[in-house]
């Protein structure tokens, strides 16, 4: 499983997507469960890092989800149509 920070804005973006996809390289289950659990604090940002994350985990042939996501960054992933692209885990 793979942990978002507390924090993802603009300002982090860049070094948490560099962790998402070290941890992409070592990951060896078919499918791949980020944890959000702990995200308080984002913005757009964290959208565009959720996304190239799962973009890189189809191309490597692995299934993408998220759990925790918060009710707030669902909603902008609504409002942007992309909500149905980070489905919760199962």
């Amino acid at each position: 499983m793979l942990v978002l920070p507390p924090e993802l804005t603009h300002r982090q973006a860049t070094a948490c997507l560099g962790m998402l996809m070290q941890g992409l390289k070592v990951h060896r289950e078919p499918g791949v469960v980020v944890d959000a659990h702990a995200l308080t604090a984002f913005d757009t940002s964290a959208l565009a890092v959720l996304l190239e994350c799962r973009r890189e985990a189809l191309s490597l042939g692995k299934s993408f989800s998220v759990q925790g996501l918060p009710s707030g960054l669902m909603g902008m992933a609504g409002l942007y149509g992309v909500d149905g692209l980070l489905a919760p885990a199962t």
